[in-house]
């Protein structure tokens, strides 16, 4: 009987098959990650552009057709402030386009009306984006009043000196957070999970060490080498690329402390992910299960406000999302670490979750 090398095919191809489908992890690369990136990135590509944040001044009279347009027009978000000091400080650092001030005022019995923009540097030029958008406004009430041309508004930019927003100062706190998150926890994870398979956990166990010495000892010295790094990548960014420390040396040490406070949230999540790992192999898909959706959805690489509301409040309960945002505010808004409170708290209840699950699930052996 001769042997059959169809046969042979079929089965090495089979077993093959089987082999693949029993890795989660090649489920999970190939079906399942792809399927995250379209949701995520589908969440906001067909949305319409940003609005235009305006604030209106209190002087500005707001009984125009103007007006009444505005708060109709998609492209236009107006904000309401009660208190002037927050509007002017929201202004210098370009947390709005411009404060609208529209000023009515009459030449041989007609109505004209200037509006007055006063916008700052921060911005980074909205306001003559915003301009055009008004300016074509203003057409579409004009024509359809009169079915002629006849200019009414004047649009008038005034841009005051403010804190000047580049793009390092968005994208470097978000590649220090990106950084941390997957060099710490793959590190704690794999350095954790071959001790213990190596039987090495098992003797400092036996020994007369605290076990809370040993969590130390080795966790320090991955903390040392993530903070060398951080210190590095900001420097670099500050001397070179012009990455705005906003308070000098001041700004700097907050913002490694912050990053110590990160750490040890990261950390512990290492510690989790090597206790419940199997095998080496699993490490990986637990850690991209847990990191992939952060450096997606909390502002690593592109600002949270492109996603719709209900994604926005997803996105604010994640721990990268709260160090992305004190990092930004430390860095560039001049606030300091009493001022991240919001943050640092809710970092703060990750921890507390985080270490009373390490204290549920961690083997020492």
């Amino acid at each position: 009987m001769s042997y059959s090398q169809s046969r042979a095919l079929w089965a090495i191809t089979k077993a093959s098959f089987k082999a693949i489908f029993s890795q989660p992890s090649s489920l999970f690369f190939s079906f399942l990650f792809p399927i995250l990136f379209i949701l995520i990135f589908g969440a906001f590509s067909e949305r319409p552009a940003e609005a235009y944040k305006v604030a209106i001044s209190p002087y500005s009279d707001t009984t125009s057709v103007l007006f009444d347009s505005l708060r109709l027009n998609s492209r236009i978000k107006i904000v309401p402030y009660t208190d002037t000091a927050k509007q002017n400080e929201d202004l210098i650092k370009g947390n709005i386009a411009a404060v609208m001030n529209i000023v009515p005022f009459n030449i041989d019995s007609s109505r004209y009306y200037k509006v007055l923009l006063l916008s700052s540097e921060a911005s980074g030029g909205a306001v003559y984006n915003l301009m055009r958008t008004l300016d074509y406004q203003a057409l579409k009430i004009e024509l359809d009043d009169t079915h002629k041309l006849h200019r009414e508004y004047a649009f008038i930019p005034q841009v005051v000196p403010g804190k000047k927003y580049r793009q390092i100062d968005f994208v470097l706190p978000g590649q220090l957070g990106f950084s941390i998150l997957f060099a710490t926890m793959f590190g704690i994870a794999f350095v954790f999970f071959n001790l213990r398979e190596q039987l090495v956990l098992k003797r400092f166990y036996a020994s007369p060490v605290k076990k809370i010495n040993i969590l130390i000892g080795i966790g320090a010295s991955r903390l040392i080498f993530q903070l060398i790094n951080v210190a590095v990548l900001i420097l670099f960014g500050h001397f070179f690329l012009k990455f705005t420390l906003i308070n000098g040396a001041l700004t700097f040490v907050e913002m490694m402390v912050l990053t110590v406070y990160m750490l040890f949230l990261l950390m512990g999540v290492g510690l989790i992910f090597a206790s419940l790992a199997k095998s080496d192999t699993s490490i990986p898909l637990l850690i991209n299960l847990f990191g992939f959706p952060q450096i997606l959805l909390s502002g690593t690489f592109f600002s949270i406000d492109v996603f719709p509301p209900w994604l926005q409040h997803l996105c604010q309960a994640l721990p990268l999302t709260q160090f992305n945002n004190a990092m930004r505010k430390i860095s560039f808004e001049g606030l300091h670490l009493f001022d991240c409170w919001k943050e640092i708290g809710i970092l703060g209840i990750w921890i507390v979750i985080v270490y009373l699950i390490v204290m549920k699930v961690m083997k020492w052996e």
